[in-house]
């Protein structure tokens, strides 16, 4: 059975997941990186419910959006490009040692949000983006045996966004100009999870559809989509410089648009196999192509518009690609495609949270309320994920 990304080297027999202890952990980062993200993004939303009850003494509003962008957002972005990255280009995988820095970065940064200290959170954040870049460029240069994706490009124009907004905001000059402040949380909250999910899409999404990856068949079709994925990285950069300069709604239509417009030229979206989890791919699109469509005809109330995209594009998209890695690693492919109450239940959580937080957009009396509501929507959602997942954790596909 095929798995997720298609492994090119030679198959052989395993006997279950001790068999290689921690090399085979570290050749499959996500095992860990995807449960930890899924936490720490409960105890992300869990500060809003706490904070109007009284129990914790500060405003979650930069604890939390770092939370859920450095230590949630980060986890699924580090867990698959150091699962799928060495794969994608037949280079080695990651070593024990690699997975032991990256994971402590990773907890490392959490802790230091969560304790309020941002601008150490922020540096264990690039230090983590930092390592992982590293690894998979030594891997690129010096091992692979095959070109990797064109699309790659994107996954990597996110980290390289995710470190320059964060790096930004550790300077104290940034803070006191508003055109380099907005740059720099552009580029974190936005540049950081938007490339890759385009990249990583282009490549995934049509296996999610039924199909085969989205990887080139020629030489022509390479360049070509090379060719896309560097002015798609320009154009996103670009409306984040626009939008910073004052141009708001050039900035986000511009965005809006190299969205639909990329994927819509890479992926093939006609079906050949779907279930509940195909249905909530094209409902998490729709919902995060919405928040950047809106959010600049509603700039005054633009953090909560921009949550369709944070919870209904990136965060949904985050479990469903999750959830496509995970059945495919266990050995359980076709239980992706599944039709399930449950899982159209899960769906149902996701978008409500997503309209929930955005309401007050609209309907500014239900800020507190909303607040609420939609973390606790969230919590749920994200509990129930992991509780479904559990054993696919720590399955192993027996011809890994």
């Amino acid at each position: 059975m095929s798995q997720f990304p298609a492994c090119k080297h030679k198959k052989h027999k395993a006997t279950g997941p001790r068999r290689d202890g921690l090399r085979w952990l570290a050749s499959e980062p996500y095992r860990l990186f995807f449960f930890s993200g899924a936490v720490w993004s409960i105890i992300g939303v869990a500060l809003w419910p706490l904070y109007y009850a009284q129990q914790i003494g500060f405003y979650p509003s930069f604890v939390h959006a770092r939370i859920m962008i450095e230590a949630f957002g980060t986890a699924f972005v580090v867990g698959f490009l150091g699962t799928a990255g060495p794969r994608m280009a037949t280079a080695p995988k990651l070593t024990p040692l690699e997975l032991f820095w990256l994971f402590a970065l990773h907890q490392a940064c959490g802790i230091s949000h969560l304790t309020l200290h941002l601008a150490w959170g922020d540096m264990f954040f690039i230090a983590l983006l930092g390592s992982l870049l590293l690894c998979l460029v030594i891997r690129v240069v010096k091992f692979r045996k095959e070109a990797p994706p064109p699309q790659l490009l994107l996954a990597l124009t996110g980290l390289i966004c995710g470190i320059t907004g964060a790096s930004l905001l550790l300077s104290s000059a940034t803070l006191i100009d508003p055109q380099h402040l907005r740059l720099a949380n552009l580029l974190l909250y936005q540049g950081l999870l938007l490339p890759p999910v385009l990249g990583i899409g282009a490549f995934v999404f049509p296996r999610m559809l039924g199909g085969d990856f989205g990887d080139p068949k020629t030489a022509a079709q390479s360049r070509t989509k090379l060719m896309r994925a560097i002015v798609a990285a320009v154009l996103l950069v670009g409306s984040f410089v626009l939008e910073a300069c004052g141009q708001i709604i050039p900035g986000y239509a511009l965005r809006a648009l190299v969205a639909a417009g990329y994927l819509l030229l890479e992926v093939r979206w006609k079906t050949s196999q779907s279930g509940s989890l195909t249905t909530g791919l094209l409902w998490a699109l729709i919902l995060g192509w919405l928040g950047l469509a809106l959010a600049g005809f509603f700039y005054t109330q633009h953090v909560s518009v921009e949550h369709l995209l944070y919870i209904g594009g990136f965060g949904m998209l985050m479990l469903i690609v999750g959830s496509r890695v995970l059945f495919g690693h266990s050995g359980d492919l076709d239980g992706f495609f599944v039709k399930s109450k449950w899982v159209r239940f899960l769906i149902f959580l996701g978008v409500l949270a997503a309209i929930t937080r955005a309401t007050p957009a609209w309907v500014p009396s239900t800020t507190v309320s909303h607040h609420i509501y939609a973390a606790l929507t969230w919590a749920l959602l994200a509990l129930f994920w992991l509780l479904w997942h559990r054993r696919r954790f720590v399955k192993r596909d027996e011809e890994d």
